[in-house]
């Protein structure tokens, strides 16, 4: 028997056993709930995943349906996952599908790549698993499973590193149950080959694995090399008004929290008490900065100081501010906003609720 056929028929045997056949996706297979899945599992672990996941089908359980959605709406369903550039693309990808394809995935590789937001990974898992059509992935768990198998040096997101991996890839995967294989090494490296603490011993590729032999698995994949995470200071405009409001600014698309909503974000605490004194016509001295909290993100370090100020009822000061140029508008602490949010605004907000008890008409 071939390595290529070990590798498959070693795989296709343990995944008959061992291999995870209720998870939610795995349900009514299309294409649509598949690609939903494999977005939302980009660098977020399945249990994490599978509540977020349900409500999203419940809410929007069709590519039309997605499409048809308001972004305010899509975000709000995301928020917590975090990387939000998945979302919003996931939303211009359906409107895509629909506007260009009738609301039919393309069967094809090139086809599903054009389209924002799927590379070649993830065109390969709607290919196999909701197509059944033969086509290799890539995503972390198959990475580690073949970098170990193979022990190939080195960090993935390497181009030669990359390019070696997707070649074990390609030549691995069998040109029949190409759904079962394509779950099974996925469920491989999450529930065995994993990245710490491997299960070696209930491995059913142990016999050739190169890593193993050498005991050597936690060399492989190779890790990215580190930098220091920078820590960026910015100071969030906190304005409340009664019987319990706070005023958000709709982010632009780009950037950490693109398109979600949060207090306006400034680089010094003079330029945010002078923007608080220039659109409510409330002083300087009517604002204090509260301690800062923290959040870490991929890239760097976030503390976020709070200059915060209260509008009084009733009063002159608190203006009807809502503009189509700057974004901003005013939500009711209680229930929180049903738009995107991101998850540290989410706990502010739900901090500054309890500061507010009482419920906006």
């Amino acid at each position: 028997m071939s390595e290529k056929d070990h590798i498959a028929g070693a795989l296709l045997e343990w995944f008959e056993q061992h291999g995870r056949k209720d998870l939610p996706w795995q349900t009514n297979r299309t294409p649509y709930r598949v690609w939903i899945s494999e977005i939302m599992l980009q660098q977020t672990q399945v249990s994490t995943v599978i509540p977020f996941y349900e409500r999203f089908m419940t809410q929007l359980p069709t590519v039309e349906e997605l499409a048809a959605a308001t972004e305010d709406s899509v975000l709000h369903l995301w928020t917590g996952l975090g990387y939000y550039a998945r979302a919003r693309n996931l939303h211009r990808c359906a409107k895509q599908v629909c506007a260009s394809h009738k609301g039919v995935f393309p069967s094809d590789r090139a086809g599903l790549e054009a389209l924002p937001g799927i590379g070649r990974s993830t065109a390969g898992a709607i290919l196999s698993l909701a197509m059944d059509t033969r086509a290799p992935i890539l995503d972390g768990n198959v990475k580690r499973v073949l970098a170990r198998y193979h022990a190939v040096a080195g960090w993935p997101g390497q181009r030669v590193v990359s390019d070696t991996l997707w070649s074990h890839a390609e030549n691995h995967t069998p040109q029949k149950r190409v759904a079962d294989y394509t779950q099974a090494i996925m469920d491989l490296g999450a529930t065995c080959c994993t990245r710490s603490r491997p299960i070696c011993e209930q491995c059913p590729l142990k016999r050739g694995c190169a890593a193993c032999a050498q005991g050597r698995q936690s060399d492989f994949p190779g890790r990215k090399p580190r930098k220091p995470i920078p820590l960026k200071q910015r100071w969030l405009a906190v304005v409340t008004r009664p019987p319990g409001e706070v005023l958000l600014q709709k982010r632009s698309d780009s950037g950490i929290w693109g398109g979600l909503w949060a207090p306006p974000e400034f680089e010094t605490a003079s330029t945010a008490e002078a923007w608080i004194a220039n659109t409510l016509s409330l002083k300087a001295e009517r604002c204090r900065i509260d301690e800062p909290f923290h959040h870490t993100f991929t890239h760097f370090k976030l503390e976020a100081h709070l200059v915060r100020a209260q509008c009084a009822a009733n009063h002159p000061e608190t203006i009807d501010v809502k503009s189509d140029v700057d974004h901003l508008q005013w939500f009711a602490f209680h229930p929180l906003p049903s738009v995107g949010l991101p998850a540290p605004i989410v706990r502010l907000l739900a901090r500054l609720g309890n500061e507010n008890p009482q419920r906006s008409n």
